[in-house]
């Protein structure tokens, strides 16, 4: 198995996905419109080296609506305006886990990487500290990687 690893870049609102030292493919994404950091409670989307400490909603049809990281039932439409306002994790959920000191509290900040019902702000900083990504680039990733796949998220 090759090393595998994810880079978030907020600046160009980029994930991209490396084996070894070969870039293999980018995703837009977008990531909070709160900015960085690492503060309880702040919707902000932490920097630092992060692992996926767990992969949720293998085999889920896309578009499917995850609450509390359990699949409701539910299938997202566009045809439903108040579930365009609303942001919804969809598809699957990469729950990241920091692995410095800075980042720490990530996983008991539920910050996931995830598919979401806004895909027309993907590019674009606009979520709530999660990383966003379009449905069909959620579930693609979701089978490349194993847990415990490592992430950087850089400013830089």
């Amino acid at each position: 198995m090759s090393d595998i690893r994810l880079r978030v870049s907020v600046p160009d609102q980029r994930l991209e996905v490396w084996e070894g030292d070969t870039l293999a493919r980018t995703y837009p994404i977008s990531t909070s419109r709160f900015g960085i950091g690492t503060q309880p409670g702040s919707l902000r989307t932490p920097t630092g080296r992060l692992r996926v400490a767990r992969k949720i909603g293998a085999d889920l049809p896309s578009g499917a609506v995850l609450k509390e990281r359990q699949w409701t039932g539910s299938i997202w439409s566009s045809e439903d305006p108040y579930q365009e306002d609303a942001d919804l994790i969809l598809t699957r959920i990469l729950w990241l886990e920091g692995l410095d000191p800075d980042n720490a509290n990530t996983l008991d900040r539920y910050i996931y990487i995830h598919g979401t019902n806004q895909e027309h702000l993907i590019g674009q900083p606009a979520s709530h500290g999660c990383v966003r990504m379009n449905n069909r680039d959620v579930a693609e990733l979701f089978d490349q990687i194993p847990e415990g796949t490592e992430v950087t998220i850089s400013v830089a």
